[in-house]
């Protein structure tokens, strides 16, 4: 058990998020489970504990069948808290349980697994909750904060909480009762045909906002750069299960050509760099990308001794086209969301075609679009700008936008890696900053640094009279 974020503290307890090793190949089904505790912050006591696997009796058991709930273990909570000051009310974006591609040794919805929990801060009492991936074997836990957001949604005031998804939705709650801003409709979705898997015949869509970000791999997604290339990459896929979302990790077996599921978004979509809300306009700002190196889903028997689970999750990566995605761009993106409305105001790609594309000799004198890095941008917004990198993996360079276009009004060369992290701001002697982490440069054995960099002071009204230093 470790901490992947920071705790939170609010109400005079300190509440400790937990994460727990799992991965394709968990060494048993029986694993620790990830408990949420509080402590109080002057005594250290343990105020409460919050089950996110309930135990027999608790609401949510009868959602483990065959008393899976006894044995099965994660479900903690990787991903940074979110409090509402206010109402006293503690935000959990809550992970997947154990196996993350096959969930047969626990059939059921698997409650509170992959889903959004509102407890009590100062009691642990859980006041609702929104399962956001019923039995969830694509590792869609939640992998950012909660985005607490005042909005106005057809002239009337709610107090929002938004949960980010690595499936690209954007799930809007009432932060107060847990009721959908916009109705969640529970769709029909492929099943599974893997001895021994369970799927839940149904998964949660929002209907509003749309997603922001790739969803699910047929034919008509693959690259047409050009009709060979497509034919190529037609090729490709051959042996692989193409599918919606949430299509189900399949069988690998190589003497009988199975290669497993191809899907997205992976663990594309968003993820623990979250996004940002504009108070002012309502706009909500989300960094995504189409991972192509991680919508691979295939699942086969363990070695002997490896584990005491029936199936394991097999490593694999979505092919390509001699190093050209298989899909066609944007590879990342930069979208806008109206969420006055639940509407995408604007989208664009993350950044520019990077030279490893734009030079491949396969694409050579093919009118290429702006394909975006293959990465997510940390998203700063200010009262007149949007800034962003391209994220980690993506080219060295920083951005400001226009916020109500997605214009690029400025940009700069980091002399460094590119931006990580999540860009911040602060004020210092009456002039504003932009500050951020920067990867470093292995190849010249380069550390990552922070860089700042400084608003220009607004022009002055009246010219001032020149200074003799």
């Amino acid at each position: 058990m470790m901490n992947t974020s920071p705790p939170l503290v609010s109400h005079d307890v300190i509440v400790i998020p937990t994460s727990l090793e799992n991965g394709r190949v968990p060494k048993s089904m029986k694993f620790p489970k990830g408990d949420i505790m509080a402590f109080d912050v002057r005594t250290g006591k343990k105020v409460w504990t919050f089950h996110t696997i309930p135990r027999p009796g608790e609401f949510g058991a009868d959602t483990w069948q065959n008393n899976s709930n006894t044995y099965t273990g994660n479900t903690g909570a990787w991903a940074p808290f979110s409090v509402d000051e206010e109402l006293g009310y503690l935000y959990l974006p809550v992970e997947g349980a154990t196996g993350d591609q096959y969930g047969g040794h626990r059939p059921g919805n698997n409650l509170f697994s992959s889903s959004l929990v509102c407890l009590d801060i100062k009691t642990g009492k859980r006041i609702w909750h929104q399962q956001l991936v019923h039995h969830d074997i694509w590792d869609y836990d939640l992998p950012s904060a909660p985005i607490l957001a005042d909005m106005n949604v057809g002239g009337r005031a709610v107090k929002a909480v938004i949960q980010l998804t690595k499936t690209s939705f954007a799930y809007t709650f009432d932060r107060t009762n847990g009721q959908p801003v916009w109705p969640i409709q529970e769709r029909p979705v492929p099943q599974t045909d893997v001895a021994g898997e369970w799927t839940s015949p149904t998964q949660p869509f929002p209907t509003k906002p749309p997603a922001f970000d790739k969803q699910g791999l047929g034919t008509d997604d693959l690259i047409d750069f050009t009709p060979a290339l497509k034919q190529m990459a037609l090729q490709t896929v051959e042996g692989y299960k193409l599918g919606p979302m949430f299509t189900p990790p399949s069988l690998v077996d190589a003497s009988r050509g199975m290669k497993g599921t191809l899907t997205f978004p992976g663990s594309g979509g968003a993820n623990w760099e979250g996004g940002a809300f504009d108070p002012e306009t309502g706009f909500l700002y989300v960094g995504s990308a189409s991972r192509t190196d991680t919508a691979f889903y295939g699942v086969a028997p363990p070695k002997p001794g490896q584990t005491d689970m029936r199936m394991i999750g097999v490593g694999g990566t979505v092919p390509n086209v001699q190093g050209i995605p298989i899909i066609k761009p944007p590879y990342g993106r930069i979208t806008a969301i109206d969420m006055t409305r639940g509407e995408i105001a604007w989208q664009i790609p993350n950044g520019d075609t990077p030279s490893q594309i734009k030079n491949h000799a396969l694409l050579k004198g093919v009118n290429l679009p702006r394909t975006g890095s293959e990465s997510r941008a940390g998203i700063l917004v200010t009262k007149t700008l949007l800034f962003a990198g391209e994220g980690y993996g993506g080219q060295p360079a920083f951005r400001a936008y226009d916020k109500k276009t997605g214009q690029i009004i400025w940009e700069t060369q980091i002399p460094a890696g590119a931006q990580t992290g999540v860009p911040m701001t602060y004020m210092h002697r009456g002039k504003q900053y932009i500050v951020f982490a920067a990867a470093g440069v292995p190849s010249t054995q380069t550390a990552g640094p922070i860089i700042a960099y400084a608003i220009p002071d607004p022009p002055s009204a009246t010219p001032r009279p020149p200074t003799v230093d």
